[in-house]
Order: structure tokens, then C-alpha cells, then sequence
């Protein structure tokens, strides 16, 4: 199912790629405004995207497969990203993990049955100093506790 861009993200669009000397200098852009439209970055979104763009939409995937913060595929309402790198996980993100993994049931990648949670462990959130942290969508929570996930998560359930 092909998908297009509304007239105000396509306006939104030209507006950023004329601050670029090259158009295909607005890739990352772009796929930030194709997430934010979409949810998420699908094929049909990627070739949009290389459509607007003017690139391919191989050049697309390999540039959206390099980030983790796009989305190659449809998260939960809350989509939980914990960072795993060397600050963190000194200041306890493996007990994050876990506190994830036990109270939503969900593995690595995993999207909850409801579609309200899903969990990925990322690299670094540039939050080092704060560790260990996680975003919630586009939200950062630094100095977690197993404690404070879980109460978080509970806060997040009763949103729906």
C-alpha cells in the first residue's frame, strides 16, 4: 500500500532541503518528518521518502537501517529504548532491562499483544553522565531504578 505525503509535509520539506547546498543532503530530515507522519519508516514510507528526496529507496534503507532512531518497524503507543553502553550498563541498565522484560513481558524488539509498549535496547543516548536512562518516545529518563521503571511503566498503563 503506497503512501504519500500531506501538502504540509511536502511544503515542510522544501523548506528544510533549501538550507542544503544538495537535496539528498535532506535524507535525515526527511525521514524524521516520514516517522512523524507515519509512525513509523515502512518500505512504502522509505520510497516516499526517495521519492521526495531524490534518491533511491535502497539509499534510504541503508541510511534508516544505520540509526536506531528510526523505526523499521511499527512500535507500541510507548516505545521504550534503553541504552546499553558502557556508562549505563556500569550504573545498572542490565536490571533495567530486566525490570522491562519481567513487567511487560516482552523480549528484545518485542511489541506488547496490545500494542501500547514495545522495547529495544539502543546504543548510546548521549545521557552518560545520568545513567543509567532510557527514552520513552522522544521523553529521557535518567538515573533510573528498577523501581522507578516499574512505576513509570504502571503511570504509562493507566495513560493506555
Amino acid at each position: 500500500m503506497a503512501v504519500e505525503f500531506k501538502k504540509e509535509t511536502k511544503d515542510e520539506f522544501e523548506t528544510i532541503a533549501a538550507r542544503y547546498p544538495v537535496r539528498r543532503a535532506a535524507l535525515l530530515p526527511a525521514l524524521w518528518l516520514a516517522q512523524r507522519e507515519f509512525g513509523w519508516i515502512s518500505m512504502d514510507a522509505m520510497r516516499a521518502v526517495a521519492e521526495m528526496v531524490g534518491c533511491s529507496p535502497a539509499q534510504v534503507l541503508e541510511t534508516a537501517s544505520f540509526y536506531t532512531m528510526y523505526h523499521k518497524e511499527k512500535p507500541g503507543k510507548y516505545h521504550l529504548q534503553v541504552c546499553q553502553t558502557i556508562a549505563c550498563l556500569l550504573n545498572g541498565s542490565e536490571e533495567i532491562k530486566k525490570t522491562i522484560e519481567q513487567k511487560l513481558g516482552l523480549k528484545p524488539g518485542g511489541v506488547t499483544p496490545d500494542g501500547q509498549f514495545s522495547y529495544q535496547p539502543v546504543e548510546c543516548l548521549a545521557a552518560c553522565h545520568n545513567g543509567p536512562c532510557m527514552r520513552v518516545n522522544d521523553e529521557y529518563h535518567e538515573n533510573l531504578t528498577p523501581e522507578g521503571v516499574g512505576k513509570l511503566i504502571d503511570e504509562l498503563k493507566k495513560k493506555g
